[in-house]
C-alpha cells in the first residue's frame, strides 16, 4: 500500500465565497448558473495570471494559493474590479457578489494538491468578515504587503472567530483608488462605564462557573441578516436552523455522538407545531464549513439559528450551545454544559427548553412530552442507532446489510426502544422494493410487523408509521398509505421526510393536487433538498397539467443527479406530451447512455402511480420518445 505524502508549507491562502446565491439560483436559475460560470473564469485568469492554483471552486467558492502574498493581494483587488464591472448591466437585486479573505499560514498539502490546517481555516474566517464584495485579510498579510502595494488598509481590531483559539486582528482593504496608501487605525478604546465593568465581571464570573452567558441586546453584536435578501419569505411562526454541532476533540468516535445530538435536537424542535423548523439534511450541508449565521439565515430564509460544539476531556463532555437572532444581530441565549456522556439526554431536554422559552413557544402539556420524548436512556443504543442511520441512507446493498446489524445491536442495547425496531421496518420494505431480499412477500410481512410493533411502543413517534405505510404502497392499499402517512406528518409538523413522503404517497394514488402543495412545503423546509423531490415534484406537476413548470423541476433534479435515469426518462416523457420531439429524444439517448437496460416496463412497474390507464399513458409516451418498451 503506497502511503499518502503530505507536505507542510508557509503560503498564502485566498478563500472566495458568494452572497445570497441560493436566493438568485431560485429567482433566476439560468443568468444566476451564467454569472457564476463569468466570475469563475475572472477567478481563475486573475490567480493564474498572479502565478496563484486554484486548489478547489465546488459550487459557489474558491480556494486558491500563491507562493507571493502581494500576488494573493493583487489578485483579489484585480477580481473584485472586475466582478464589479461584470454586475454593473444586471439588476441590482441580481448581482452576484464575492467575499474574500487572504490570510498567510501554514499548510499541509496533500500529493493531490489539497490543503488543510488553521492556515485555510483562517482565510475562511476571514472572507466571512468581509463586505460582499469586499477583501480581508490577516495582520500578517498586511505586514508583508504594506507599502508594496497601491490600496489601503483599515484595520478592524482583534475579532473573535469560529473554531479559532485567539482572535484575528483584521485589516479591511480599501478598494477605491482615491485610498490607495491611506492606513485608517482602529478607533481609540474608550475607558469603560462602571456599568459595563459591572456586566463585564459578572459575565466572566459566570462562564468560570458554566451558568448561562448574559448579552447586551441594545444594539447588534454583528452584521445581521436583511429580509429582503432572504432566499425565501419568513414564515409565520419562529423559523429556526439547527446546525451541525462540531466536534472540538480529537477523537472521531465522537463524531456519531456529535451527529446525533444535532438530529435529535431537530427532531424533538420539529414536534412543536408553533415552530418552523428547516430540516436536518438542508442544515448537514454547513458541516465542516466555515459559514456565519448571516448567510444561513439568508440562504435557508430563517431568522433564528441554533449552533454548538462538543469537546471531549478525560471522561467528561464540554458541551456549548448558543441561539441567536440573525435579523437583529444578536445573541439569545449561550450556555456551557460539563457533563458526563450519559447525562447527553437531559442536557437535550434543557437545550430545547431554553429555545422554546427564548422564542416565547407555548406548548400543552400533551405536546410538550412529545417534545422531550426520545424513548430511550441507554446511550449505547442511541450511538449504534445514530451510525446506523448513516449506513441506512447510503441506500446501498452493503449499507442496508450493515444498517440491519447496527439496529439489531441498538435493540439489544435497549429493547423497549421502538425506533431500531421500526427503522429494521424500513430495511425489510426498502430491500423487498429493490428485490433484495429472497422473498419479496415475507420482507413485507416481516416489515409490517416490525412497525406495528414499533407503533404499539411509542404511539407518539413518527417513524413507525412511516414505515407501515411505506409496506402498505408495495401492496398498492390506497387507504391505508395515505392514513399512515398523514399520522406521520401530524406528529412530526416541520419534519422533511414526514412532509415529503406524504406528498410522494399521495401522487402514487391520484392525490396529485395535495402532492403539490406538499412538496413546495417540503422543499421550503429543506432549501437544499436531495434530488428526488424536485423529480417527484414535476411528475406531480404534470400530473396536475403543469407541463413546463415539471419540465423546469426534472432539470432541476437532473442538476442535482445528473446520472440518474428517473429524471431523464419522465423528462423525455413530459417533452412528448409538449411536443417538442428532439428534445424528447436527447433526452432518451441519455436514459439509455446511463442505462442500456432500460425499458418502459419495468420503470412504470418501479414507479407506478396505481392506475392502469395513468400507467400506460408514460408508458407509450416513454415509447414515443424512442425508449425501448
Amino acid at each position: 500500500m503506497v502511503q499518502e505524502r503530505y507536505e507542510r508549507k508557509l503560503i498564502a491562502i485566498l478563500s472566495a465565497d458568494a452572497c445570497g446565491y441560493s436566493r438568485l439560483i431560485s429567482s433566476n436559475e439560468e443568468a444566476t448558473l451564467a454569472t457564476l460560470d463569468a466570475s469563475r473564469k475572472i477567478f481563475k485568469d486573475r490567480i493564474v495570471g498572479h502565478g496563484g492554483r486554484v486548489v478547489d471552486m465546488a459550487g459557489d467558492s474558491v480556494l486558491a494559493v500563491f507562493t507571493a502574498v502581494t500576488a494573493a493581494v493583487k489578485s483579489a483587488r484585480e477580481i473584485q474590479g472586475e466582478l464589479f464591472s461584470l454586475n454593473q448591466p444586471v439588476a441590482e437585486d441580481q448581482h452576484l457578489w464575492f467575499r474574500i479573505g487572504v490570510n498567510l499560514g501554514e499548510v499541509i498539502e496533500k500529493s493531490d494538491g489539497s490543503i488543510y490546517g488553521d492556515g485555510v481555516n483562517i482565510a475562511a474566517r476571514l472572507e466571512s468578515l468581509a463586505d460582499p464584495g469586499g477583501v480581508c485579510v490577516s495582520k500578517r498579510v498586511f505586514e508583508q504587503v504594506e507599502g508594496k502595494l497601491d490600496v489601503g488598509f483599515a484595520y478592524l481590531g482583534p475579532q473573535p472567530v469560529k473554531n479559532i483559539k485567539r482572535p484575528i486582528n483584521v485589516y479591511k482593504v480599501l478598494l477605491d483608488q482615491k485610498d490607495a496608501g491611506k492606513i485608517v487605525d482602529v478607533p481609540k478604546t474608550k475607558v469603560p462605564s462602571r456599568r459595563w465593568l459591572t456586566v463585564a465581571i459578572v459575565v466572566a464570573i459566570l462562564a468560570v462557573g458554566g451558568a448561562g452567558i448574559l448579552y447586551h441586546r441594545s444594539m447588534p453584536e454583528f452584521e445581521p441578516a436583511t429580509v429582503d435578501r432572504l432566499a425565501y419569505p419568513l414564515p409565520d411562526k419562529p423559523s429556526i436552523a439547527v446546525l451541525p454541532f462540531e466536534n472540538y476533540s480529537d477523537d472521531k468516535k465522537l463524531d456519531f455522538f456529535v451527529s446525533g445530538l444535532t438530529e435529535d435536537l431537530t427532531a424533538a424542535l420539529s414536534k412543536a407545531h408553533g415552530l418552523f423548523v428547516i430540516a436536518r439534511n438542508s442544515a448537514a450541508t454547513y458541516k465542516g464549513k466555515a459559514v456565519d449565521v448571516k448567510r444561513v439565515a439568508e440562504e435557508q430564509g430563517v431568522q433564528y439559528i441554533l449552533e454548538g460544539s462538543v469537546q471531549k476531556s478525560d471522561n467528561r463532555l464540554r458541551i456549548t450551545g448558543q441561539l441567536v437572532d440573525a435579523l437583529n444581530g444578536r445573541h439569545l441565549w449561550a450556555d456551557r454544559f460539563d457533563r458526563q456522556a450519559k447525562d447527553v439526554f437531559a442536557l437535550q431536554d434543557e437545550i430545547v427548553k431554553h429555545v422554546m422559552v427564548e422564542l416565547q413557544v407555548e406548548l400543552t402539556q400533551g405536546a410538550a412530552e412529545r417534545v422531550a420524548s426520545r424513548g430511550t436512556d441507554s446511550l449505547d443504543a442511541w450511538l449504534l442507532r445514530t451510525e446506523a442511520y448513516g449506513e441506512l441512507i447510503k441506500f446501498t446493498r452493503e449499507g442496508m446489510i450493515r444498517a440491519r446489524e447496527l439496529y439489531e445491536a441498538a435493540h439489544q442495547a435497549d429493547p423497549n426502544w421502538s425506533r431500531p425496531i421500526s427503522a429494521l421496518g424500513v430495511i425489510d420494505w426498502y430491500e423487498a422494493k429493490r428485490g433484495w431480499s429472497p422473498s419479496k412477500e415475507a420482507s413485507i410481512q416481516s416489515g409490517m410487523s416490525l412497525a406495528q410493533r414499533a407503533i404499539q411502543m411509542n404511539p407518539d413517534d413518527p417513524h413507525g408509521y412511516m414505515a407501515l405505510g411505506n409496506l402498505y404502497a408495495l401492496r398498492g392499499q390506497a387507504d391505508r398509505v395515505i392514513e399512515l402517512r398523514r399520522k406521520a406528518a401530524e406528529l412530526a409538523p416541520n419534519d422533511f421526510n414526514t412532509v415529503a413522503g406524504l406528498a410522494t404517497r399521495l401522487k402514487d394514488f391520484g392525490g396529485e393536487q395535495e402532492a403539490v402543495v406538499l412538496f413546495e412545503r417540503a422543499m421550503r423546509l429543506s432549501p437544499k433538498h436531495p434530488w428526488w423531490v424536485p423529480s417527484a415534484y414535476g411528475l406531480s406537476l404534470h400530473l396536475v397539467g403543469r407541463k413546463e413548470g415539471a419540465v423546469a423541476s426534472f432539470k432541476k433534479a437532473i442538476d442535482l443527479k445528473p446520472n440518474h435515469v428517473l429524471p431523464h426518462a419522465f423528462l423525455a416523457a413530459v417533452y412528448v406530451d409538449l411536443g417538442r420531439m428532439d428534445e424528447a429524444r436527447a433526452q432518451a439517448y441519455e436514459v439509455m447512455r446511463l442505462n442500456p437496460k432500460f425499458t418502459a416496463s419495468r420503470l412504470m412497474q418501479s414507479h407506478s402511480l396505481h392506475d392502469p390507464a395513468r400507467d400506460a399513458r408514460y408508458k407509450d409516451l416513454l415509447q414515443r420518445a424512442g425508449l425501448p418498451e
